[in-house]
């Protein structure tokens, strides 16, 4: 009779093994369940918080002669929910001081927009999109950390009134901006711009431009093709000299130009009949003249205006004039 000999060593092994698999298995079904239900409980934590963010943005949300208008000021909102695109119909963002970092790309949605007004925050990038807001006439964002304009605003074909002063690190626009018909009122205030960009000067309706506080070191000798303009602030620059050109500006009525680098006055700028205020304080010009027959009653603010204002400029170029005349007699009677 043949025996059957069974090892129970093998069988236990074979066992445990087994065992071990199934726990192991048991163990990364369970681990796999609790991140399932962990994202799951997440989403609807996410959803819930989203709601109540956006119950919290629709408190913000007015209306005032007829407009629809978010506003928002000193709160913390570094970003915006998407769920705000279920507010698509609101008319004008006024969200100051709010710490806001991003334009959302949703921005698209809001085709009602006529106000975007964003100032005072810590927004660094306007995003493409911002070309679909073909309504849009007011876009405001002085006083971010922009560095860069997208060429995409130039489709923005109801814009009006743009504002990007003190944003540090702008310096240059995209030619596309020329394509804003619109356009009166620009200020690029306190940014590191070394010129006037031609698509500036190519802006037919512009009408008030403030470039004071850059680094511009002269002005474009066609900058008489800004027809329309009748506000020039260029104060707190580097200018050395003003082309001829500026006195074609037959609708410029006030030029600032104090704490600049002028030598001279151009002669040609007398003829400017339009010119009502102009102020060239603080400018190491050639000569020191002074305006005669200053009334004593006039306040002291007014007599600093008269000063260095359109009597000052008229006076300057007169003596400016005589005393010419005067060097060139002096040399014909020394040469001729």
């Amino acid at each position: 009779m043949t025996g059957v000999t069974v090892c129970c060593g093998t069988v236990n092994s074979i066992k445990s093994l087994w065992e071990t698999r199934i726990k192991k298995s048991k163990d990364e079904l369970k681990k796999e369940r609790e991140q399932r239900d962990r994202r799951a409980v997440g989403r609807l934590t996410g959803a819930w918080e989203d709601r109540i963010t956006l119950a919290k943005l629709k408190e913000k949300v007015v209306t005032e002669e007829g407009r629809v208008i978010l506003r928002i000021e000193k709160e913390e909102w570094k970003t915006l929910p998407p769920d705000l695109v279920q507010l698509s119909q609101i008319q004008e963002w006024q969200l100051h001081r709010i710490g806001l970092q991003k334009i959302p790309q949703f921005i698209s949605s809001f085709e009602s927009l006529i106000v975007l007004d964003l100032s005072r925050n810590s927004v660094t990038e306007i995003p493409k999109e911002i070309g679909k807001l073909t309504r849009l006439r007011e876009l405001l964002l002085s006083y971010n950390r922009v560095s860069h304009v997208p060429e995409e605003l130039g489709c923005c074909e109801n814009l009006e009134k743009l504002e990007l002063a003190m944003n540090e690190d702008l310096d240059e626009l995209p030619t596309q901006l020329s394509n804003l018909k619109k356009l009166y009122h620009l200020d690029l205030s306190m940014n590191q711009f070394t010129t006037i960009p031609d698509c500036v000067v190519n802006l037919p309706s512009l009408e008030w431009l403030d470039m004071g506080s850059n680094r511009l070191e002269s002005l474009p000798e066609d900058i008489h093709r800004m027809e329309k303009l009748h506000t020039l602030w260029l104060p707190r620059n580097e200018l050395e000299y003003l082309p001829d050109n500026i006195s074609r500006m037959q609708s410029l009525d006030t030029l600032v130009l104090s704490k600049n680098k002028l030598r001279d006055i151009p002669p040609l700028m007398e003829g400017m009949s339009n010119l009502r205020f102009v102020n060239f304080r603080d400018n190491p010009l050639t000569y020191d003249v002074m305006l005669p027959d200053l009334k004593e009653d006039v306040d002291e603010e007014e007599n600093d205006r008269e000063m260095f204002g359109r009597d000052f400029m008229h006076f300057y170029i007169q003596e400016a004039r005589k005393r010419g005349y005067a060097v060139l007699n002096m040399y014909c009677v020394q040469n001729c």
